[in-house]
């Protein structure tokens, strides 16, 4: 359970040195990242400002250290999906298991649902044969956060002289009625 000091807050860009930091680990030392190489801090930084455009991007910060951040991106990049979008989460190395990404991704949804964004997705490495570069933690992560598997790409990513899958989940947040107007994050209020 999220300890009651943890709170959950919007990002902003002076937060991207300790985002950057978190994310290194898994593209250093994981497979749960297919990146191989760590984005410099301009590079990263302008991803977080891109996101926080039209998308939520929310930190897990306890006695002032954040020890996890989620986002939500455009899924595909096309006009006709604006009612979709792809979730990310990662946390600090050494925070699993505290009911983190769980606070994490409830904020997110709430932030989702606001926007008219009626269905997530989430791709995650995944492997047959879990190994020190990967385990297969963040699918039932997502599994228990209700999402279900809908397609695997197999081993269509290669790092650490390996290759792994990568799967697609879904999890459908809202009702498919008629059509709604995808709402900017930065134009939705009390959050």
């Amino acid at each position: 359970m999220v300890d009651n000091v943890i709170c959950i807050r919007e990002a902003s860009i002076y937060d991207t040195e300790k985002l950057l930091d978190i994310y290194s680990y898994y593209v250093e030392k994981t497979a749960i990242s297919f990146e191989t190489k760590v984005p410099c801090y301009e590079d990263f930084k302008g991803r977080v400002e891109k996101t926080l455009q039209n998308y939520p991007y929310f930190v897990a910060v306890e006695d002032k250290e954040i020890l996890g951040y989620a986002y939500l991106s455009p899924f595909v990049g096309r006009s006709a999906y604006d009612l979709s979008a792809e979730t990310t989460i990662y946390l600090k190395h050494g925070n699993s298991n505290k009911g983190i990404g769980k606070a994490l991704y409830s904020k997110i949804e709430k932030a989702a649902k606001k926007q008219n964004i009626t269905n997530l997705y989430s791709c995650i490495g995944y492997t047959d044969n879990e190994d020190e570069y990967l385990t297969n933690n963040s699918a039932s992560f997502h599994e228990h956060m209700g999402y279900k598997l809908i397609g695997k790409f197999t081993n269509c990513g290669h790092k650490f002289g390996r290759w792994y899958h990568m799967v697609w989940m879904e999890k459908i947040i809202g009702e498919h009625k008629e059509i709604k107007e995808f709402l900017k994050y930065s134009d939705i209020k009390s959050f």
